[in-house]
């Protein structure tokens, strides 16, 4: 039979409670804990010191907190955000973002304090303590520290590149939010880390876009801007390809749903009207899909270079303007 004071509890954090939580606060004997995680018993440890409330497997949600229960001071409020919080890839994957496991879970603890870590949980001891929202339940560090977390410890240059060109696109954070969180961390000196930074701050939102610039730089075509937003002459907007030719009136437009994470069915229609209403204003625009940047960038850059030669000869130039937009040549870098 559970308490009413295990019960509050349970209902306060998904259904998990510590040990120093049941003993000290809801009044359970210490023997009668060990006797319900037994196995077979209504109750699951998860954690050292850290217990599932009931028979069922836990979800992710639980499964995150439970690491933050097990980081947090025995004594002190685990939801507070004050002594352990949720950050890199697990609190990444909390958000949605893709390619981010959660587990092992990486959580802060302040400094200086240290913790064993487990299979499942990876403390991290910070002198650099985050300001802390509260995700599904669980408290987490803001998305641009979780994000500069996730990239501290990730070796992938492609992981950490579709990574964070996630947080930014998904709204998250600000590139150059984003950019001084790393400074501040220090990341910044590594190659994988800075080159990633120097693309959100040209404007590049996406893996593809990334592969996209790396196929331009150094073939002689002029800067284009990246995710520059377009406006019609009375100030209507009208689109933002993923690259633009200001001068010339030429657009690009990588054709992937996955890359702007999105599968609906209609989306190949919302790109015919988006290349429609560009053409309609005097805008020549050249697709391309992400596989083709990646294994035939040349066909990708010929195909611009016909355009972008076509568009210095027509008599008419297009309508609509870009605005708003800071332009950062390429190739673009980024100092620590």
């Amino acid at each position: 039979m559970i308490t009413p004071g295990t019960a509050k509890v349970a209902r306060r954090q998904l259904g998990l409670a510590t040990r120093h939580q049941l003993t000290a606060t809801a009044g359970v004997p210490d023997g009668t804990v060990t006797s319900r995680t037994r196995p077979g018993g209504p109750w699951q440890r998860l954690l050292p010191r850290v217990y599932l409330l009931q028979t069922g497997p836990p979800d992710h949600r639980q499964r995150a907190l439970a690491a933050v229960l097990y980081a947090a001071e025995p004594a002190a409020d685990p939801l507070s955000g004050e002594t352990a919080a949720l950050t890199g890839a697990a609190a990444l994957s909390l958000l949605g973002i893709r390619d981010t496991p959660p587990a092992p879970a990486d959580v802060l603890v302040r400094a200086p304090r240290r913790l064993a870590g487990t299979p499942e949980v990876r403390p991290l001891t910070t002198a650099r303590w985050p300001r802390t929202i509260t995700v599904a339940g669980v408290p987490s560090a803001r998305p641009v520290r979780a994000a500069a977390d996730f990239a501290a410890r990730c070796p992938s240059p492609d992981r950490i590149r579709s990574v964070l060109a996630q947080v930014v696109q998904a709204g998250w954070c600000h590139p150059h939010d984003l950019h001084a969180e790393l400074r501040s961390a220090r990341l910044l000196a590594r190659p994988a880390i800075r080159a990633a930074a120097g693309e959100l701050l040209a404007g590049i939102r996406s893996v593809a876009e990334g592969r996209a610039r790396d196929a331009l730089t150094g073939t002689g075509l002029p800067a284009p801007l990246w995710n520059a937003r377009l406006y019609t002459p009375d100030g209507t907007f009208l689109a933002s390809p993923d690259a633009y030719w200001p001068d010339e009136g030429v657009a690009l437009e990588v054709d992937s749903a996955e890359y702007h994470y999105t599968r609906d069915a209609w989306q190949a229609t919302l790109r015919r009207r988006l290349r429609l209403r560009l053409e309609a204003h005097g805008i020549l625009v050249a697709s391309a899909t992400p596989s083709m940047i990646r294994d035939t960038p040349q066909e990708v850059i010929e195909a611009l270079h016909t355009l972008l030669t076509l568009a210095t000869t027509r008599p008419t130039p297009p309508t609509a303007t870009a605005r708003g937009h800071e332009q950062l040549p390429l190739p673009f870098q980024v100092s620590g």
